[in-house]
């Protein structure tokens, strides 16, 4: 556990990188234990105990991948941070094309999910319609699961002080999933990660986001602020209870108060909460990607055990990465 004044001695830097290390580092470590949703299946595959990276195993959704590689949600995110590290800046084009290029399916050998198969759909079907016009890339799956929340640290990171930054993430977020409910909930992930950048501790990061989300959309604040509260009353109760409570699945009414209860409950432990996510089952990648770039935005860099930072495959892509965003963002 993290005390309170070391917290208060993160730097915006170690911020900065931790969101986007948690990210990856979440999803890498549930990529064995993912997308299974009976418990006593999860206790029986791995009689041991999860302990994070555990290897698929046959007839696994990610089977072939070994441990330190990121799920298909990873490698999503793989392909926005170097996109944005590559241009400089975000750009919906870039982002597209780089997405459609990697999870070609000829090509790439991993699990395909909807909002990624509706992506390559609506891209291929335009494409055929109209052979000599440009994609614009903002018509997305109409979606409503974890892809974007398990890949926008990075923009986030980019843009946390740009005026513009809710505009840039709802264009981020169609790019894969054109839908109203992502497009909130990734604002309102946006909104939390900037108050945990600012160094506010997790209470009132939280409140103040929904404060200003509160402004932002009439539509979706009413239940967002359902299930952020929802969250806040279940703190009593372990990860595994709650998210059995709110639900394991992917669609972001479902895991993301799952998440945010594993954040409120065990804020000053990356660790323990990330193990706590990836033990209730389900979507459990999804949610401890997200949940990662809270703790790293909270916590900063340090409290991600080195060990598992280390254990990426992608290590040194990631580093190259961020630190031509974090020059770019100084300059």
């Amino acid at each position: 556990m993290i005390a309170v004044d070391s917290i208060r001695d993160v730097t915006v830097d170690d911020r900065l990188r931790g969101a986007v290390w948690g990210q990856f580092v979440g999803d890498a470590a549930a990529l064995g234990t993912h997308w299974i949703y009976d418990l006593d299946e999860l206790r029986s595959k791995f009689p041991r105990g999860i302990i994070g990276f555990e290897a698929p195993i046959e007839g696994h959704y990610h089977f072939g991948k070994k441990s330190g590689d990121q799920t298909h949600y990873g490698d999503g995110a793989l392909v926005l941070l170097e996109s944005i590290a590559s241009s400089g800046r975000f750009d919906e084009r870039v982002f597209g094309e780089a997405f459609v290029l990697r999870f070609n399916p000829e090509t790439y050998s991993g699990y395909l999910d909807k909002a990624t198969k509706g992506t390559l759909e609506n891209f291929h079907s335009f494409r055929a319609a109209n052979p000599d016009r440009k994609f614009d890339f903002q018509q997305g799956a109409d979606d409503d699961h974890l892809a974007a929340a398990s890949r926008i640290a990075s923009l986030v990171v980019r843009y946390w002080r740009n005026s513009e930054l809710l505009d840039i993430v709802r264009t981020a977020t169609r790019v894969c999933q054109n839908n109203g409910r992502t497009i909130a909930y990734m604002q309102f992930h946006t909104l939390l990660l900037r108050e945990l950048f600012r160094g506010e501790n997790v209470h009132n990061a939280l409140e103040q986001a929904q404060m200003e989300f509160m402004g932002i959309d009439q539509k979706f604040w009413p239940e967002i602020r359902y299930k952020s509260q929802g969250a806040l009353e279940e703190t009593l109760n372990d990860v595994t209870e709650a998210t059995q409570t709110f639900g394991q699945a992917c669609p972001l009414e479902q895991s993301f108060p799952s998440a945010l209860h594993a954040f409120l409950k065990h804020a000053d432990d990356f660790e323990t909460c990330i193990l706590a996510t990836i033990r209730a089952g389900g979507d459990n990648a999804g949610r401890a990607a997200m949940l990662g770039s809270w703790l790293g935005a909270h916590l900063g860099i340090q409290a991600i055990p080195r060990e598992w930072r280390n254990r990426l495959t992608a290590t040194s892509r990631i580093n190259a990465a961020l630190d031509k965003i974090l020059l770019d963002l100084s300059r």
